[in-house]
């Protein structure tokens, strides 16, 4: 995991996502520079949730029905209020698949403390089912292992040097459960015991297939 593509469940929500974002146009051309703005924004919201109106003019965009669909991926409380970091992780994986530790790198900086630059097991969860598109997912056996002092945080260097000598940690370390999960009416359902498969993704998420996709521009309009 650790130099290459994230390892996905065959249930896994990020394909859906993926066909949502390149039909809405949502896949930037200068992927960098906009999940890099998106992250800092999302850092300066603290975790504050948005509705559809709100996530609509996060993306500039008018609501639409794939938009809700997109919206859908993310509510999972059922409370029409969605968390934007989750759907910067997710972008960054479908915008980048070989990329897995900037994505890491750009979740940690979203949501690690001011104070220590940490994050909590709540949090690695989070990430984590996030970026592997599940529903639910246990991290307490991965986060243990990687908080070797017991101090109940992590940063991302901690989270770098383990993955490293661990590639396979996803395997070895996580179990994650993908039923229910909202917005994937069109999933097909979990095999039991289903190990991952390499993420070498449907076309949608190739950066070579954008050409007959609008695309929106390379900046980012900056809301207040």
């Amino acid at each position: 995991m650790a130099e290459g593509q994230l390892r996905l469940p065959v249930d896994t929500c990020l394909l859906e996502f993926a066909k949502l974002v390149r039909r809405l146009g949502l896949k930037p051309q200068n992927v960098e520079k906009v999940l890099q703005e998106f992250g800092n924004r999302a850092r300066k919201m603290e975790g504050e949730k948005l509705g559809l109106e709100a996530f609509a003019h996060y993306l500039d965009v008018p609501v639409s029905d794939m938009l809700r669909d997109i919206f859908s991926l993310f509510n999972e409380q059922e409370d029409n209020m969605i968390d934007i970091r989750e759907y910067v992780i997710a972008l960054s994986v479908v915008c980048r698949p070989a990329k897995t530790l900037e994505t890491m790198k750009l979740a940690f900086r979203m949501f690690e403390a001011e104070e220590d630059s940490a994050i909590t097991v709540a949090e690695l969860a989070c990430i984590l089912k996030t970026a592997l598109g599940v529903a639910d997912l246990d991290v307490s056996r991965l986060f243990a292992a990687i908080d070797a002092e017991d101090t109940g945080k992590l940063t991302f260097g901690k989270f770098r040097s383990f993955a490293e000598h661990h590639p396979n940690f996803s395997e070895d370390y996580l179990s994650t459960d993908n039923t229910g999960r909202n917005g994937c009416p069109h999933q097909p359902k979990a095999t039991p015991n289903a190990k991952p498969q390499t993420n070498g993704f449907c076309p949608d998420f190739s950066p070579r297939d954008n050409h007959h996709d609008t695309t929106p521009d390379d900046s980012v309009k900056k809301h207040n």
